[in-house]
């Protein structure tokens, strides 16, 4: 054995007895994990030491608070207590600089900044405080996270001496669209403020600016509105179920309706300011005219039924109950009129959603007063209808100083003349807004809906449909002969019917909405499935650290059935993901490393088998859940 031999083999030795767990560290391999992948990234020889001795310098108006930010995060992280100045005095060495740099300003944008990491120094540029706070959080996704990571490369001697080496590289950043947002359904479960912010806290993080909250529906009112105050009285609470959204009990005589919540006025200026700290706008939605049942039950005179109606625990109803507004009473656009100014007046966006969604039309046919507004204003169909209310909406919002934003049926009857569309059924409504001169948010629900499985459904929890995380990371924002100046961005939706809690909340929202930080930040060349996924295994790290839930559903093996040219059924299986072994078992047995191993060559199945049992592994170690599929199942899963 020859002497590099010998070097490589205790190295290897080493690594393992330090607790690292990855093969040896190739210095050809990349050396930083940031999502979303930078623009431009230059590696550079050596690292930056930081150290109990380093020091942050602000200079320029207004850097000093992300400078402390960016000192709080670094204490919470790794607990080093780093003293911020801001005096521009001599810095050698050791020293963090934030700076603003206003000259910069044409060839990063508004949100663009540099980060420059030295032996000696690190800067962070940016031409607006918004770059800073990228900036800074591309730094900390710089930082080791622990010496037991996937990607390790530092030792426990180093940690102990409360060093943290840092990769020296230049990166110049900025982002692809203007809109990059999250959307959390708070009406269907209620989640408190201090998830909330915990939330917003999180998306910050990858770069994320908007975070669509989506705070009214049929099952619940979670807004103060201090001129119809039974909206939380009455609106925000409902009767407790648990169990299968849609399958649940309709309310019962004298049952209490115990379960929901809402933000008060001051709960909703503190989110606001919290997010506004980390450059997140919080964008309210009243969802109208249908997905209304909350507020009638709190106000019967806005149906056209005006019957009395409870809200919605998560039964079926639709087209039982009226859960939509009555268009043709004066007293709708009077309570709307009133509710968007105090909403308005909540939220410093400049954009407020709408709604316009799935609305159920049928109760508008038998109503006089929406006949008698449909005769006097030569509307033809009830689409129309729907659209002369968009458009009233509209008019309310400018006057405050608003734009309006609806799903894509808001195009349905005729489009208000300056509203934003937001597409979620697919991206056909996307394209036609934006061919008729509208701003577009591009949200196809086979690319952004984060309340689907990402996962095996026999093993994930309940929900409807399939999203993988490949599939997020997929989507391309700009349909071809389509000009992108009107896409704004896009944006990934948590619906929450069976989203009961915040550790599920967490666990569907991470790691997919990671890919679609990528999607909208990054440019297209940047984005390369191997490397998103080797970056994503280094911030499960950091979510494990952090306690922060999240799905490993793309390490499970997919099964899917495929007809043999003998017309026989086999089993096929494979990953999202390379690298990964699939073992399984046909005699009812659990799978380890020692059964068979699937070569890429679809299965016939043995005579008496009831079902194919099949797990994942990396270097000889489970990596994956193990899933019992019964193969009376297969033909349900045939690939077309």
């Amino acid at each position: 054995m020859n002497t590099n031999r010998v070097i490589l083999l205790i190295t290897i030795i080493v690594l393992v007895l330090l607790g690292c767990n990855s093969p040896l560290y190739n210095d050809e391999e990349p050396t930083y994990s940031i999502i979303p992948n930078p623009v431009s990234v230059k590696v550079q020889d050596g690292n930056f030491s930081l150290n109990n001795s380093t020091q942050i310098l602000a200079l320029g108006k207004d850097v000093l608070p992300l400078a402390k930010m960016f000192a709080d995060e670094l204490n919470n992280f790794i607990g080093i207590d780093l003293k911020v100045i801001e005096k521009n005095v001599r810095y050698s060495k050791n020293t963090i600089i934030f700076k603003i740099d206003t000259a910069s300003l044409g060839i990063l944008g508004p949100e663009g900044y540099k980060l420059q990491v030295t032996p000696k120094k690190i800067i962070v540029l940016a031409p607006k405080s918004q770059g800073l706070f990228y900036g800074f959080q591309s730094l900390l996704q710089l930082l080791p996270i622990n010496n037991n990571s996937s990607n390790c490369k530092f030792s426990n001697k180093e940690i102990d001496r409360n060093e943290w080496k840092i990769p020296c590289l230049d990166i110049l950043d900025y982002p692809r669209f203007e809109w990059r947002g999250l959307m959390l359904d708070v009406s269907r479960h209620f989640f408190s403020k201090e998830f909330v912010k915990q939330y917003i806290d999180e998306l910050s993080k990858y770069k994320f600016n908007i975070f669509h909250l989506h705070l009214s529906d049929d099952q619940g009112w979670r807004i103060q509105i201090n001129s119809f105050p039974r909206l939380t009285e009455i609106g925000a609470w409902r009767v407790p179920r648990m169990g299968k959204w849609w399958s649940f009990q309709p309310p019962q005589p004298n049952e209490k309706a115990t379960y929901g919540g809402f933000y008060t006025k001051d709960d909703i200026k503190e989110i606001v300011q919290y997010a506004q700290e980390r450059f997140v706008t919080v964008v309210p939605e009243i969802d109208v005219p249908g997905h209304s049942l909350a507020a009638i039950a709190a106000y019967p005179h806005l149906s056209c039924t005006k019957e009395d109606y409870k809200v919605n625990p998560g039964s079926r109803f639709y087209g039982v109950d009226n859960n939509t507004l009555c268009v043709g009473q004066e007293t709708t656009f009077e309570f709307l009129d009133k509710v968007f100014s105090e909403v308005a007046d909540l939220f410093p966006s400049e954009y407020i959603h709408v709604g316009g969604d799935e609305c159920f039309k049928d109760f508008w046919e038998t109503c006089n007063f929406c006949m008698k507004r449909m005769e006097e204003n030569g509307l033809s169909n009830t689409d129309e209808l729907q659209s002369y209310l968009i458009k009233r909406v509209e008019v309310i919002l400018k006057k405050k100083g608003k734009k309006l934003i609806g799903w894509d049926e808001i195009l349905e009857g005729g489009l208000s003349p300056e509203a934003t569309v937001m597409s979620w059924r697919g991206i056909d409504g996307g394209i036609k807004a934006a061919k008729m001169g509208h701003h577009v948010i591009m949200t196809p629900n086979y690319h952004t809906y984060l309340d689907l499985y990402q996962g095996d459904h026999i093993i994930e929890p309940e929900t409807y449909s399939l999203l993988r995380l490949e599939n997020c990371y997929n989507f391309d924002l700009v349909p071809p002969n389509v000009n992108e100046e009107y896409i704004l961005g896009g944006q990934g939706n948590l619906w929450t019917e069976s989203v009961p809690n915040s550790r599920h909340a967490e666990y569907m929202t991470w790691p997919r909405a990671l890919a679609l930080s990528e999607v909208f930040w990054s440019p297209n060349e940047k984005r390369e499935w191997n490397d998103f996924i080797r970056r994503m295994e280094v911030r499960f790290n950091y979510f494990d650290k952090n306690e922060i839930n999240y799905a490993r559903s793309v390490f499970d093996a997919i099964i899917s059935g495929i007809k043999g040219t003998d017309d026989s059924l086999k089993v096929k299986l494979r990953t999202e993901i390379s690298g990964l072994d699939i073992h399984y078992t046909f005699d009812e047995t659990n799978p380890d490393k020692f059964s068979p191993k699937y070569e890429g060559i679809p299965l016939y199945i043995p005579k008496g088998a009831s079902q194919i049992k099949v797990r994942t592994y990396r270097n000889n170690q489970p990596v994956g859940n193990q899933i019992n599929c019964p193969l009376n199942m297969l033909d349900q899963r045939i690939e077309k």
